[in-house]
């Protein structure tokens, strides 16, 4: 039995209480993504309150010294109070609904709001999508942990709130309902039950969401249509975006071991200052390799840069998020990756154009696809990273495009080897922790007994 069930005093509500629940809870969750979409921008103005009053070396050093103190205390925090609540958390609720991480929301929600707020308003290079998705989770849980829900429903709703988040986050209710369906394929318990919770959840989200901060795309981009006659360029994209996301995954992990080290051997609390002192002037002089990048990715495909400035902010982007995650902080990856993928995108396009003077628009085009591919690469969620690039774009006249681009990269990242990164962050927390796996083809309960999952590779004996 693990932790989080509760067979003595758990019960099953009809199916229209468990709806209306599911209601609840995305409602609340899309408040909360809301809210802190909101502070999280508000937070991010602080050095337009220093620039009236300093100039020169002390207004560096003082930009160096608030955004340090600003990571220090979001680490601090998380590690105080909630050491599960550092990074994405996407990984903590697959862990939660395989019953093999329990979600404390009581203390997760709180700490990932607060050290959220701080960490992504010092500048830090890191996405308000993972925050919001755990926090979703985490009104999920209470909600469940209310009405004394049983295994099944319970661990429908707690996915049920993680998409909510996601869809407050980036207003993209249909990705947030299919990365559900295809990033949880191994945990969550499909049923009709459990399925029109997502549905549901999800569509509340997006309704307090766009309530609060209004409609239309998250990071509109009016791109036009690519003749077939470029198509092929966009599969050579999709080639090298998987080999980049196989790289980006690797070097994620790599910098979180690094980092744990660093924090064992000296300081845990080493790291995020010097991340953060360097981070502090950045956001004046190099603004482009601060922050989630949402706003970086929406201007980068129509600023005409040159090739050498374009790879510069490709290096720069790829550092500092794997500095920026590695610290501990609570931040997501999915805004780093849509920017980064923004940025080779452009790059491609752009030497692409010297040597074959690409049509009007191609370059934008590719920049957009690219968000996808990148996406697609290190989730391993193509189908997600279709829809959240139409959804968070407009662009869907590259619905074809992105779906070269999509297929491509993930098709390229598995023959490379690579890893789904949230799969390859649960394997490393549990090792962390202590946690036994047993491999799903070892003592697997009969099919009829699962509690979640579809995907029938991971219920097949691996040879």
């Amino acid at each position: 039995m693990t932790p989080d069930e509760t067979p003595d005093t758990s019960r099953e509500p009809a199916s229209g209480v468990y709806y209306a629940l599911a209601a609840l809870v995305g409602a609340v969750a899309g408040f909360f993504g809301t809210l802190f979409h909101l502070l999280t921008d508000k937070a991010g103005t602080w050095p337009s309150l220093l620039l009236p009053h300093l100039d020169g070396p002390v207004l560096y050093l003082a930009l160096a010294g608030v955004s340090a103190a600003m990571v220090t205390l979001s680490v601090a925090l998380v590690r105080a109070f909630a050491p599960e609540a550092a990074g994405s958390g996407v990984q903590e609720i697959e862990g939660a609904l395989e019953g093999l991480r329990i979600l404390r929301w009581k203390r997760v929600l709180p700490v990932k709001f607060v050290a959220g707020v701080l960490a992504l308003g010092s500048g830090l290079v890191a996405g308000r999508e993972g925050p919001t998705i755990h926090m979703g989770a985490s009104v999920a849980k209470a909600v469940s942990d209310a009405f004394r829900l049983g295994t099944r429903d319970g661990r429908g709703l707690l996915a049920a709130g993680a998409a909510a988040g996601l869809a407050a986050a980036f207003n993209a209710p249909l990705a947030a309902i299919l990365f559900v369906i295809e990033e949880t394929r191994r945990q969550f318990p499909y049923g009709l039950r459990t399925y029109s919770a997502v549905i549901i959840c999800s569509a509340a989200g997006a309704v307090a969401t766009q309530m609060i901060a209004g409609t239309g795309p998250d990071m509109r981009l009016d791109v036009a249509e690519v003749p077939l006659l470029w198509l092929p360029a966009f599969l050579v994209l999709g080639a090298i975006l998987g080999a980049l996301g196989v790289a980006f995954n690797r070097a994620l992990v790599a910098a979180l071991d690094g980092a744990r080290a660093l924090a064992v051997t000296v300081s845990p609390y080493l790291l995020p200052v010097l991340v953060g002192a360097a981070i502090g002037p950045l956001l004046i002089l190099r603004p482009e390799a601060t922050s989630g990048g949402e706003l970086l990715a929406v201007s980068l495909p129509g600023m005409g840069l040159p090739a050498l400035t374009l790879a510069g902010i490709v290096v720069i982007r790829f550092t500092m998020t794997m500095a920026s995650y590695s610290t501990g902080i609570p931040g997501g990856i999915f805004a780093p990756i849509l920017a980064l993928a923004t940025a080779v995108g452009v790059l491609f396009g752009t030497l692409l154009d010297v040597a074959f003077h690409l049509p009007p628009g191609l370059v934008a085009a590719l920049g957009v696809a690219a968000m996808g591919g990148l996406f697609s690469a290190t989730v391993r969620a193509p189908l997600v990273g279709m829809v959240l690039v139409a959804e968070l774009t407009g662009s869907y006249d590259l619905l074809v495009p992105v779906i070269f681009t999509c297929v491509t990269a993930n098709l390229v990242a598995e023959a490379l080897g690579g890893k789904p990164i949230y799969e390859v962050l649960l394997e490393r927390t549990l090792r962390l922790a202590g946690t036994p796996v047993r491999p799903p083809h070892e003592d697997a309960p009969p099919a009829g007994e699962a509690i979640g999952g579809w995907d029938e590779r991971e219920r097949r004996p691996q040879p």
